[in-house]
């Protein structure tokens, strides 16, 4: 455990980064969600939801802050068909999802006014974006997440721990080739939560599941399942 979390500015919060930066940080970042376990956690929240989904019909999720979106591969081995919808404030991250065949609808907009209505999305997806938020900021965006999801909000984000920080600094210092990478992963950790402050964001009224999974890193599924109507609202 390292103290607090920690207000430290990470390199992918510019906008004004450029395109080759970018590229080569959203490149990489796939790479770690797959062998460091992101794309795991991912899926595992998502697994917990799907018991309370209709298995007739493809399963729509708004994919918060979605940087490069790699989450309908992520996601393959479930054998569902996943509409995801890429919401990221930077323009560029839906071109790059483009670019590399991501079958994605992107909108550009920011996590913290959120542009649909109540339960137009089956699943909301926020992963690795929770820790750029202060606490009132995630609780808000949880909140509001859960009127527009319809079943279920799934969190993917890291945990706050000495053992996690010296391993990803080592990581990145030695194979990574981004400036972008090799700065905010160390500060994601950093800016990352223990297991009773990331339960502390989500809604008391809510159904909460909370998993560690190697490499330190938090699945939190919440249900907001509404029993009383079962039709997609679009």
């Amino acid at each position: 455990m390292i103290g607090g979390r920690r207000n430290i500015h990470e390199l992918m919060d510019d906008p004004a980064a450029d395109e080759e930066t970018l590229e080569s940080a959203l490149h990489e970042l796939s790479m770690i969600n797959r062998w460091l376990g992101g794309d795991r956690a991912s899926r595992r929240g998502v697994r917990r939801i799907l018991g309370s989904l209709p298995a007739d019909r493809p399963i729509s999720v708004l994919d918060v802050a979605s940087g490069g979106s790699d989450l309908s591969r992520a996601l393959a081995p479930l054998g569902r068909t996943f509409e995801v919808t890429a919401l990221d404030l930077n323009p560029r991250t839906g071109d790059f999802a483009r670019k590399h065949g991501r079958p994605i609808t992107a909108i550009v907009g920011s996590a913290h006014a959120l542009p649909f209505d109540e339960r137009s999305f089956d699943i909301a997806h926020v992963a690795l974006f929770l820790h750029h938020c202060t606490d009132e900021e995630a609780r808000a965006l949880l909140e509001n997440l859960s009127r527009i999801a319809r079943y279920g909000i799934v969190i993917n984000d890291l945990h706050r721990h000495a053992i996690a920080y010296a391993s990803i600094s080592l990581l990145t210092g030695l194979f990574s080739r981004s400036v972008c990478v090799r700065h905010d992963a160390p500060v994601s950790v950093l800016r990352g939560f223990l297991r009773r402050e990331i339960a502390a964001l989500v809604p008391a009224r809510l159904q909460t599941s909370i998993s560690w999974l190697w490499a330190f890193r938090w699945c939190v599924s919440v249900i907001v399942s509404d029993p009383i109507d079962d039709t997609p609202s679009r």
